[in-house]
């Protein structure tokens, strides 16, 4: 397989900082998906997503970035093989994530993350169902822990791999014809199913992103 995208956190070409289809209006907010989101435009230099509480409304300014728009418009497709190393954040509240998104779906979570469930990954193909919340607490998952995820886009089934360690498989698959956008960024939970930031507690949070390829 050859790499067909390897990320640039700082890109303006690979990127669009802060505005999205998959946020109501394209952005700056998405309440209805319980965050506390206010999309900043500024870009990840060294893979650094982060939220910054903001001085009223209790809304956090927030990192995202994603291809879609952007001047080069990349997508990823069915048996495409996407590869990244993270840093989970250890404050309350803090919710990274690389997913994908086109025409209102097209959405596979790579992962998702909830310090408040310190050792669970949460990983699902809503393209046409499956989903594992995995616990790894036995594999070193927890606030502040690095390591290595590599997903499997295949039409059959969708394949999760933590540090080469096989977590799930769908068996459902995207189907051949399957495309969609990279979104990677840091909501901030509103507490309604996860623990949103104390408000005696930090002004920032943040996760790393510190690799992202894409083989074809």
């Amino acid at each position: 397989m050859t790499v067909v995208f390897d990320a640039d956190f700082t890109s303006t070409r690979q990127w669009i900082a802060g505005r999205s289809s998959a946020y109501p209006r394209m952005g700056p907010t998405n309440r209805s998906d319980h965050k506390l989101d206010y999309l900043s435009r500024e870009y990840c230099p060294g893979g650094v997503f982060a939220a910054r509480r903001r001085r009223a409304g209790g809304l956090w300014t927030c990192n995202l970035l994603t291809t879609e728009g952007s001047p080069e418009g990349f997508q990823l497709r069915t048996g495409d093989v996407l590869s990244a190393t993270v840093t989970l954040p250890v404050e309350l509240g803090a919710w990274p994530a690389i997913w994908t998104w086109r025409d209102g779906g097209n959405e596979v979570d790579v992962f998702e993350y909830h310090p408040d469930n310190p050792d669970l990954l949460e990983i699902s193909n809503h393209v046409r169902g499956g989903f594992r919340y995995w616990h790894g607490g036995s594999a070193g998952i927890g606030p502040g822990a690095t390591f290595g995820l590599r997903v499997v886009l295949g039409a059959h089934s969708v394949d999760w791999y933590v540090e080469e360690e096989l977590v799930y498989a769908d068996l459902h698959g995207v189907g051949p014809a399957w495309h969609a956008y990279l979104i990677v960024n840091l909501s901030v939970a509103d507490g309604i199913y996860h623990d949103r930031p104390p408000l005696d507690g930090p002004d920032r949070l943040s996760w790393v992103c510190h690799s992202l390829r894409v083989e074809r």
